[in-house]
């Protein structure tokens, strides 16, 4: 039973250190908790995907409300991919991946943001352009490396 606890013990930090490496957060598999990336756009609304309309990019399972959506993406999944890999990005702005929750979004300029929750966000808000602007410099350090 000991030996069981232990590899068990193992197996969940080897799980949670993979969990962090990954260029895009995701949960169960799926970008942005299943959520619509192209809906936060067009219909500036967060929009639970559904499996029919799915795209596996960059190792993760994107889900869509509709097929234009899931072929708008397809056609040009960088205009609506979430910054910094769907993670928090006021942790990108401190150095580090942190989860997120969907209920955070914002687009500035153009470009899908997500934090931690909505305390980090009020955070985030007050100093977005220079947040965005560190975060953007330490982001292709930070998504490969924790």
């Amino acid at each position: 039973m000991k030996k069981l606890i232990i590899a068990l013990s193992v197996f969940l930090i080897a799980a949670g250190v993979q969990a962090q490496k990954a260029e895009i957060f995701s949960t169960d598999g799926k970008a942005i908790k299943g959520y619509d990336a192209v809906a936060f756009f067009k219909d500036s609304a967060a929009v639970k995907g559904s499996e029919i309309f799915s795209h596996q990019w960059k190792g993760t399972s994107w889900l869509f409300s509709t097929k234009a959506n899931r072929d708008a993406f397809v056609a040009n999944p960088e205009k609506y991919e979430p910054q910094y890999g769907g993670y928090c990005a006021y942790g990108t702005a401190d150095g580090h991946k942190a989860p997120t929750e969907t209920n955070t979004w914002t687009v500035v300029n153009g470009k899908l943001y997500f934090n931690y929750n909505n305390k980090v966000k009020e955070y985030w808000n007050k100093n977005q352009p220079a947040l965005i602007q560190k975060a953007d410099t330490l982001w292709p350090t930070i998504k490969d490396n924790e």
